[in-house]
């Protein structure tokens, strides 16, 4: 499938997604676009991504803990859980520095919620992914290196 009719179908299932919710009432077409952070999103390299993301310097910590395969056969799905032990989390935000687009996913937090994602991301190739989390208002960091035998991103 060639690059433009995958991005096609992916926008066009996820306007149908938001407009379906939007009819039932369950979400505005404006709260449905507010929170996606376009400029991260379209970051292509890692600094650009953490300033779009408003991260200086973020803490090194051993609270956080990155799950995902030592070797991951298959770069186009490659499982990954991100978990904080720090106290107040309100942002998730996982990394691939070798991708063509950095910014991989993005979770923001409800107060109260259990500061465990998982999910599946797509790797070009071998890479270090990085989990940037907000927690008491400060940023903090932890890495993980995940060799891919074949990309996904291509």
């Amino acid at each position: 499938m060639d690059q433009a009719r995958r991005v096609a179908l992916k926008a066009g299932g996820a306007w149908g997604v938001l407009s379906a919710f939007a009819a039932l009432g369950l979400m505005t077409p404006a709260q449905a676009t507010a929170a996606r952070n376009d400029v991260a999103f379209d970051a292509t390299s890692m600094v650009a991504a953490l300033r779009a993301l408003g991260v200086d310097a973020p803490t090194p910590s051993d609270q956080i803990e990155i799950t995902a395969p030592e070797v991951a056969e298959n770069g186009a799905m490659v499982r990954v859980a991100v978990a904080s032990a720090l106290p107040g989390t309100a942002l998730v935000a996982l990394l691939i520095d070798r991708n063509p687009n950095t910014l991989a996913a993005l979770f923001r937090l409800p107060a109260g919620t259990e500061a465990a994602i998982e999910t599946r991301v797509k790797m070009a190739e071998s890479s270090a992914l990085t989990a940037i989390v907000r927690a008491g208002g400060r940023f903090y960091v932890a890495h993980r290196e995940v060799k891919v035998t074949v990309g996904g991103c291509g």
